[in-house]
């Protein structure tokens, strides 16, 4: 969620959906950062970039999502 008006920029933040889920999203994003190659390349390349830790995360949480709903569409195991 932005909190613009006019020329204002104002500090965005996450709202809404399913909280329980974001939350168990957002434990399991901040893990595979540390473990899983992928994210944790991703997440490297965003802090590099300049990003907030928090932000870069948040991307995590976005393409894990992406792997996930993959898998199930294909029916595949998770794989390192």
């Amino acid at each position: 969620m932005n909190r613009d008006s006019g020329k204002l920029r104002g500090k965005r933040k996450i709202r809404g959906g399913r909280s329980t889920v974001r939350v168990v999203l957002y434990m399991a994003t901040v893990s595979a950062t540390l473990c899983d190659p992928a994210i944790k390349a991703h997440y490297q390349n965003l802090v590099a970039q300049g990003k907030h830790k928090k932000v870069a995360i948040t991307a995590c949480m976005r393409k894990m999502i992406t792997i996930l709903n993959a898998m199930v569409r294909d029916g595949e195991p998770w794989s390192a």
